[in-house]
């Protein structure tokens, strides 16, 4: 599958580029944006997942891309498809997840581009189901799952990342299936935003 770049009406998803990975450094340093992960990142650390983005796309079409505001050029996340490598209570699955620059939070962007990813996912690679997850304390990130249309599994669990008594160890699990999107969204594939 080539290298996917998709668009909604504010931002594009799209492959890494190298004068992204400073920008990426700094959200990944940021404490207010790694609240909800064990460590903030060095920027060697955060050069190494752009990487590895970089290189999934580059060889099965998609994964986390890098997300841009098309006003202004900039790079103010990532946000995107992944296959878990941890063994999760869905394993194995494809998860939805993204991080935005602190300063771009509240603005809808995570949902915008969340809904341009599961369309990709249930449209374009003909999944079944995504799933999404993150610490139970994480009440930003379960309100974008909300919003996505995805539902609590109730399958809460310990991430293997993470010691048990971690204070971050207990993760919520939530999932769509690709019927639940096409009756939440029965308009997405006739008003598609295009895909280049």
């Amino acid at each position: 599958m080539p290298t996917s770049v998709l668009e909604t009406e504010r931002l594009l998803l799209r492959q890494w580029r190298d004068d992204d990975y400073e920008v990426f450094a700094e959200i990944n340093a940021d404490p207010r944006v790694m609240a909800f992960y064990p460590n903030i990142l060095s920027p060697a650390e955060s050069d190494e997942l752009a990487d590895r983005c970089r290189d999934l796309i580059a060889a099965r079409g998609w994964g986390f891309w890098a997300l841009e505001l098309k006003r202004s050029g900039d790079l103010i996340g990532l946000i995107g498809l992944n296959q878990p490598q941890h063994r999760l209570p869905c394993s194995p699955c494809t998860e939805i997840g993204w991080r935005l620059c602190f300063e771009h939070w509240g603005k809808g962007y995570a949902t915008e581009a969340g809904m341009r990813a599961l369309q990709f996912a249930f449209e374009m690679l003909l999944l079944d189901q995504v799933v999404a997850f993150t610490t139970v304390t994480n009440r930003r990130s379960i309100a974008v799952m909300q919003r996505l249309g995805m539902t609590d599994s109730n399958r809460n669990f310990k991430h293997p990342a993470l010691e048990s008594s971690h204070a971050l160890s207990e993760h919520v699990l939530y999932s769509i299936t690709r019927s639940d999107w096409k009756l939440k969204h029965p308009l997405n594939h006739e008003g598609a935003t295009q895909q280049r």
